[in-house]
């Protein structure tokens, strides 16, 4: 099958290599030259696992194309797929300007009738929006036929998660259509559902939302638990063997991030005020991990004081370990915050930090190493957590410290890894302090 995707980003990206891998012939179309460039000698715009290789061999087999051409990219095309993005508006809803010039470039080029799915995340009535556009910008005897099939891909595990889906939503008006879309996914062997239109488009809010809520929810019980001594990953692990409720995403820490959740739930948040839904419990989802996000800077307050001219070392910068996506980081308001104040703050994070110094800026310093930032520091911040630091040789990170305190804000080491330390102040998130002095430990 002949499939066009347009938008390079993380979800056109990603779906296109992979419609790539099934063995589909699929053209890429991105405004970008730069990007194109890139791209057509085998180099990602973002970072991936597995990405640049997958790219590489589908480029190399005849499979996967880039352009900046809607001429040449819709050229024949079975399936158009629109992949762009939709950040969050100044009114706290979806800004379509760029789906909207997606619809209006591929009908001033498109030939031919054509059945085109909607991928980006878009508010209940865009598909009929966008098919209006089409429509009326299109030659008079072109047939557009409109398919909602949301995308529910993770930042670091993208390519999984569209090779294995839990599932495959499609949602349209027209059954040709939807049994075309079938197809085109069938050698993923993952289950498909098919819906209306506008509830396809409703499912990926309100399950982004959902899981929003889950995380902030989980959090408020890590505080609760902080403040009564019980343990919150016991609590977790009691939660989740109940099938009702499942383990996932219920990891505490310091507030979700990254282009989804946070502009989504707001997304859904102005959909329902728009037509007279009070839904309250996404306003304190918001507010929940709007706080959550300034907790280590409060706990550090806490612990030391006044935090001006003191050095902190954070640990990670991305929003989520395996992505350099620096998008609603929670690092970047506690790096704000902390300059503020006048700290030195030092940041080291594997992948994401040339991101972060577009985002934040000068205002902190960045290390080539975790060593290296920690050295002399006050404080570590743990903010993002990578494989890398949950594996770090605990004991030499915290001789290089000047006081042997640390603030996790991912709970990433257990007490026997802390017992061997010879001294050690671990305050993680949701359960008992650890202090260790002498290598007898306290908590």
């Amino acid at each position: 099958m002949k499939i066009t995707v347009v938008g390079t980003g993380y979800v056109g990206l990603s779906t296109g290599v992979c419609l790539a891998e099934i063995g589909h012939h699929v053209v890429c179309i991105d405004i970008d030259e730069r990007k194109i460039k890139n791209l057509l000698t085998g180099i990602s715009p973002i970072y991936e696992p597995g990405l640049e290789e997958l790219l590489t061999k589908n480029i190399q087999a005849g499979r996967l194309l880039f352009t900046t051409f809607h001429l040449e990219g819709l050229k024949a095309a079975d399936i158009i797929i629109i992949a762009v993005g939709t950040p969050q508006g100044d009114d706290g809803g979806a800004d379509l300007s760029y789906i909207e010039q997606a619809a209006k470039d591929i009908a001033e080029h498109l030939q031919h009738d054509a059945i085109v799915v909607i991928k980006s995340t878009v508010p209940v009535g865009t598909n009929d929006y966008i098919k209006k556009i089409l429509e009326e910008r299109s030659k008079k005897d072109i047939t557009i036929k409109m398919v909602s099939n949301p995308e529910f891909l993770r930042q670091g595990s993208a390519l999984n998660d569209t090779m294995h889906a839990d599932r495959i939503i499609i949602g349209s008006d027209n059954e040709e259509a939807a049994k075309k879309v079938e197809e085109m996914y069938l050698p993923l062997q993952v289950p498909i559902l098919f819906t209306t239109v506008r509830s396809a488009e409703m499912i990926k809010y309100a399950s982004n939302a959902f899981l929003a809520t889950k995380i902030s929810y989980i959090n408020e019980i890590a505080n609760l638990c902080e403040a009564v001594g019980a343990d919150v990953q016991d609590v977790v692990k009691g939660m989740g063997k109940d099938k009702r409720i499942g383990g996932a995403f219920l990891n505490p820490g310091i507030g979700y991030g990254g282009s989804c959740f946070p502009k989504d739930v707001k997304a859904l948040l102005k959909t329902a005020t728009i037509h007279g839904t009070h839904f309250s419990m996404l306003k304190e989802t918001i507010a929940i991990n709007e706080n959550q996000q300034h907790l280590l800077v409060k706990k550090a307050i806490h612990r030391l004081g006044d935090l001006k001219g003191k050095k902190v070392a954070m640990l990670g910068l991305s929003f989520k370990p395996e992505t350099d996506d620096m998008r609603e980081a929670p690092s970047i308001k506690i790096a704000r915050s902390l300059s503020q104040m006048g700290v030195n703050v030092v940041a080291y994070d594997p992948i994401a930090t040339n991101n972060a110094k577009r985002v934040i800026g000068d205002i902190i310093q960045y290390a080539n190493t975790a060593f290296e930032a920690v050295d002399g520091a006050d404080t570590v911040f743990i903010v993002t957590e990578w494989e890398e630091f949950k594996q770090i040789d605990l004991r030499r990170l915290l001789q290089k410290m000047k006081e042997p305190i640390i603030f996790d804000g991912r709970n990433c080491y257990g007490i026997e890894k802390l017992k061997t330390c010879e001294a050690l102040e671990y305050y993680p998130i949701g359960k008992p302090a650890v202090v260790i002095k002498n290598n007898n430990e306290k908590q």
